[in-house]
């Protein structure tokens, strides 16, 4: 399969993206990042920013990958056939497993580690290893989550200019 990645997202130069991959529009998949959908499928929503060297990859038989719309995943994260809702964001150095659920507007800490199906609600910030419910996000981070998406679609934006 070759991936289907919109005209307007950015793909770092030195980001490998393989196999059934979708990549929505105004995405933004940042520097030796590997997205390697070889035997199942990710989709990855528009105007998602996957930061630099983070891994997205499936399960052969039970999981593909779905990363919503305005997700973003910290450097050095390890996105494995999951879903990350529409607004989730992912923090530097941590791991989502198999089968986990983060819901839309749930932060992982940096470092975490989702173990495989568990499911992160709505508004809750998880964090250690293996990762558990510290509390509700606050107003600031929420606000935080959705700024942070939109900086770096503005970012993408600046590099497809700057390197076509």
């Amino acid at each position: 399969m070759t991936p289907r990645v919109a005209d307007d997202a950015f793909i770092a130069p030195g980001a490998v993206v393989i196999g059934d991959v979708e990549v929505g529009p105004e995405a933004n998949i940042w520097f030796h990042s590997v997205l390697r959908g070889d035997v199942n499928s990710i989709r990855v929503g528009a105007r998602t920013s996957i930061q630099d060297s983070s891994v997205v990859h499936v399960s052969r038989v039970r999981y593909g990958t779905e990363i919503g719309a305005d997700v973003v995943i910290g450097h050095r994260a390890m996105i494995h056939a999951c879903v990350l809702e529409d607004g989730c964001f992912v923090g530097m150095g941590a791991t989502v497993m198999d089968g986990a659920v983060v819901e839309g507007g749930a932060m992982i800490a940096a470092g975490a580690l989702v173990t495989p199906g568990k499911k992160v609600k709505r508004d809750e910030l998880w964090t250690g290893t293996p990762a558990a419910f510290k509390r509700e996000l606050t107003k600031e981070e929420r606000a935080y989550m959705a700024e942070s998406a939109a900086r770096y679609v503005a970012l993408g934006r600046e590099y497809r200019r700057n390197l076509a």
